[in-house]
């Protein structure tokens, strides 16, 4: 799984899980955090989560254009501090007046534009690593690899989220919505874990950041690839199409954070027992990959010592989880946690998936990335019925005056918690087949004048997604819960469909 790759993709893929973890402990609790600090209703409070997301991935467009004139090493940089300063000022607990909400808003705004420098810029030059002949057989398990490691940051950030907060009420004595800041600020330190294993291990990646150095020179001279103004034109059009789809897997997708996030904290049991405690726990969860990947080394591993190893991995995992259990015992559920369940699947079901793949390759059977693309389509649509089906028959979200006379979401049923980690599972599967193979296509398809306006839009067409996540906020309390979920099954239906329409179109580029 992790041979054969370029040394500077484990550097790039660090660098990113730092950033994304701070990013998930912020964003884990940022929807709740809305509705209870300013009294925003569910709608309210989903238009200005959905805005956020739409900006942190249309702002790439502008650092694609930026960095495909001044580098993309440069836009990086630029992007990770601007970044800072945002969750800085997030960081700071100001009320829930008019002037906190004016400030909070100016943070999401520094956040977005820092993240649109980093992120999309971060990965064209992942892609082209694999410009070198003797890397471009592994592109997509590097891709593979690399979103591995963004959801590593994000397992652990729901449970962050919610210690931190715990900690700065119990221990330091702070309001419960004051207490939601220390949440954001763990991601100003894990900026600057980030920006320092950028630069200590800029040497295996230096040639891919761009600019005018003698590095990007060179590197510009092996790359470029001349292409008719046919080719391109055919090459953009065929991105566009995937764009297009895409839009419609990340409306449905990122509900995790708004209306499932809203479906756990008002219809999902507060509290679990026995095994199904055991899930609630990230280092339980840890234990599982543990073993699933000491379990593909086992039977991967040409030496007795490799395998001796592996066993002895996989017998502690084990044993850790066996003194972990406890029949009797009962824990509080919180609805940002299970937003570690997406991360910690991609995790354990990457090297699955890879393994999948490459039986499928071997063979010459593999699909292709748009093929993929639309199979998970047809996977996020099976998520939604799922969650339909259980939705029959339950009441519809209610509110009631607070102390401030704002409306706070009430509490009215308590369906198992299995039905989430369910739908997280199965979302999961549509993402693994989507988001890093549509990254793949897009640094692979791509004209070489404009990969990183391309990547850009790959983005652009996430942020149209993550704006369109408002939906869910909107439906919430106005239709019953199983014609909400209904809405996003028949747009990734529709979107599978039309990808299917466009196949042939899309594999002649490939």
């Amino acid at each position: 799984m992790f041979e054969g790759q370029p040394k500077g993709l484990f550097a790039l893929a660090l660098a990113n899980t730092g950033e994304r973890f701070g990013y998930y402990t912020m964003l884990a609790v940022f929807a709740l955090f809305l509705r209870a600090n300013y009294g925003l209703s569910a709608g309210m409070a989903g238009t200005i989560y959905s805005s956020f997301l739409m900006l942190v991935y249309f702002f790439p467009l502008i650092g694609g254009a930026l960095a495909d004139k001044f580098g993309f090493g440069k836009m990086v940089t630029t992007g990770i501090i601007i970044m800072f300063a945002g969750y800085l000022l997030l960081s700071v607990p100001l009320g829930g007046d008019t002037t906190a909400l004016v400030v909070m808003l100016a943070a999401l705004l520094l956040i977005g534009f820092g993240t649109g420098l980093f992120k999309g810029n971060l990965q064209v030059m992942v892609g082209d690593l694999y410009n070198d002949p003797k890397y471009a057989g592994k592109r997509d398990s590097g891709f593979s690899i690399f979103y591995m490691a963004i959801n590593i940051g994000a397992l652990f950030a729901p449970t962050a989220a919610i210690k931190i907060k715990e900690w700065a009420e119990t221990s330091l004595g702070y309001s419960s919505n004051d207490a939601y800041h220390f949440s954001f600020a763990v991601a100003c330190a894990s900026l600057v874990l980030s920006i320092a294993i950028y630069y200590l291990f800029r040497s295996t990646f230096r040639h891919t950041e761009g600019g005018k150095g003698k590095d990007a020179k060179a590197a510009a001279a092996v790359q470029t690839e001349e292409l008719s103004k046919a080719d391109t034109k055919q090459r953009i059009v065929a991105l566009c199409l995937v764009f297009a789809v895409v839009i419609f897997f990340w409306m449905a997708f990122h509900q995790n954070g708004l209306s499932l996030t809203y479906f756990a904290d008002e219809f999902t049991a507060q509290s679990a027992e026995g095994l199904q405690a055991m899930c609630f726990d990230v280092w339980n969860l840890v234990a599982v990959i543990f073993i699933v990947y000491a379990l593909f080394s086992l039977f991967q591993s040409k030496t007795g010592k490799g395998k001796a190893i592996s066993a002895v991995v996989i017998a502690v995992a084990v044993a850790f989880l066996c003194l972990q259990f406890d029949a009797d015992g009962s824990i509080t559920v919180s609805a940002p946690i299970f937003q570690q369940f997406n991360p910690f699947y991609v995790v354990a079901l990457t090297p699955v998936s890879m393994a999948i793949f490459g039986s499928l390759a071997a063979k010459g059977k593999e699909p292709s990335a748009p093929r993929k693309i639309a199979y998970g389509m047809i996977v996020a649509a099976a998520a939604y019925a799922l969650m339909m089906f259980f939705s029959f028959g339950l009441p519809m979200p209610q509110t009631v005056p607070g102390a401030d006379g704002e409306p706070v979401a009430v509490h009215v049923a308590d369906v198992t918690p299995n039905l989430l980690i369910g739908t997280y599972l199965i979302l999961t599967f549509g993402e693994l087949l989507l988001s890093p193979m549509g990254i793949s296509f897009v640094s692979k398809v791509a004209p070489p004048k404009y990969k990183g306006m391309m990547m850009g839009g790959w983005f652009v067409a996430t942020a149209i997604g993550n704006q369109l996540v408002v939906v869910g906020g909107l439906l919430w309390g106005a239709v019953p819960l199983w014609v909400c979920w209904s809405v996003f099954m028949v747009i990734c239906l529709v979107a599978a469909l039309f990808m299917f329409a466009m196949m042939k179109r899309l594999e002649k580029v490939c």
